[in-house]
């Protein structure tokens, strides 16, 4: 029988117990509850790790197994995402450090305005377009998951653009 395949950033070596390379599929509460404890099991490490860059944000893969992939991302003050999905996958993320805003919508739904704090979470299904961004003055990282992982995203011009489901 072979091992589940895990590749890990070599930072984070206590990371295979968090993302369970055996698992297939991870469902939204399963992806916060991950990105919620990676962020605050590792957050010295995570925030060594941080790099803050311009005019591009930086992200680094912090894992990916079959089931789940894990991001770390920087913001700086003004930095943003175009409006996008992620292409069927069910995702979640957690603020690290400092604080995003996040523009969000379900097909169908009218477009929610949410902000998110340090050590906030969420988790997310399949169906859900957003845009995140930096609004305030300081530095902000997130800790981020997908699953199924390696989706590409789907982007567009505003959040009234995406269709009326979202596979």
């Amino acid at each position: 029988m072979t091992a589940p395949a895990i590749d890990l950033h070599p930072a984070l070596p206590t990371l295979p117990g968090l993302v369970r390379p055996e698992r297939d599929l991870w469902k939204p509460r399963e992806l916060r509850e991950l990105t919620s404890t990676v962020a605050a099991d590792l957050a010295t490490p995570l925030l060594g790790l941080l790099r803050f860059t311009e005019p591009k944000r930086w992200w680094t893969r912090l894992a990916l197994t079959d089931g789940v992939e894990l991001w770390l991302l920087s913001w700086l003050p003004g930095q943003r995402t175009a409006p996008h999905d992620h292409g069927g996958a069910s995702g979640s993320f957690t603020v690290l450090l400092g604080e995003v805003a996040e523009s969000y919508r379900y097909p169908a739904g009218p477009v929610r305005e949410q902000r998110h704090v340090t050590g906030a979470s969420i988790g997310f299904g399949a169906g859900r377009a957003h845009q995140v961004r930096n609004e305030s003055r300081e530095r902000a990282a997130t800790v981020h998951a997908y699953s199924p992982p390696l989706v590409p995203t789907r982007e567009y011009v505003s959040l009234s653009d995406i269709p009326a489901e979202i596979p």
